[in-house]
């Protein structure tokens, strides 16, 4: 009799330590990135392009976090939807260290097989910081006048395709409708572009891992950067 409640309380105990890593992984896949402050005006120092007279979206992403391929999912299909004219921006961040080519990855196709839609290497990350962001998958969306109207991500949660806030939000401005507070903000779900080393070593955004395959990415997977 001891012997049996001996085991079932071991048997307890491993169930809530499974239950508790479960928790803890979910948790951490469902955690939004880091925000930093974004410019309210388009950055004078920056060297990608805005058209004046209509409205600059720029997408920041790292080339082989598994969520980017959702953000630009959700990117194409709020282009089907936005009408009216756009200026599209799509910047893949090299890291620093990391060598040329870093950014060929199945999300680099994905990004370059939409319509009307530029897509450059950022090298260094130079302009990520120029705008402030630190996670990929940020979306800025710029007025015609150069000003500031959305800041945030498009996906509901890591790796996840779908309706969003952040969706909605850019297309209810594109759309015309008023924000009392004049900025629409969402929460960005997706691989940070820097490491703690600010993109010198082997994290997240440092040096380059094996990179992301053909079929990485798919559906709602959890988000960890290679």
């Amino acid at each position: 009799m001891a012997r049996t409640a001996i085991t079932l309380a071991a048997l307890v105990l491993w169930l809530a330590g499974v239950t508790a890593g479960f928790k803890a992984l979910w948790q951490v896949d469902n955690a939004p990135g880091s925000r930093a402050l974004e410019p309210v005006d388009w950055p004078a120092s920056s060297h990608v392009a805005r058209e004046p007279g209509r409205p600059t979206l720029v997408l920041f992403a790292h080339p082989r976090c598994p969520c980017t391929r959702a953000s630009l999912a959700e990117l194409d299909s709020l282009l089907a939807r936005a009408g009216g004219p756009l200026a599209v921006r799509v910047l893949f961040v090299r890291p620093r260290g990391a060598p040329e080519g870093f950014e060929r990855t199945a999300s680099l196709a994905d990004a370059r097989g939409l319509a009307g839609v530029e897509v450059a290497v950022d090298a260094d990350g130079a302009e990520a910081r120029r705008f402030g962001v630190a996670t990929s998958g940020h979306v800025l969306l710029y007025d015609a006048d150069g000003r500031l109207r959305f800041g945030g991500g498009i996906t509901a949660s890591r790796g996840h395709r779908g309706d969003s806030a952040g969706r909605a939000a850019v297309l209810a401005i594109l759309r015309g409708a008023p924000f009392a507070e004049g900025l629409a903000t969402a929460p960005v779900y997706g691989c940070p572009l820097f490491d703690e080393g600010d993109g010198d070593g082997d994290g997240p955004g440092g040096a380059p891992g094996e990179g992301e395959g053909e079929g990485e990415g798919e559906g709602d997977a959890p988000c960890h950067p290679d």
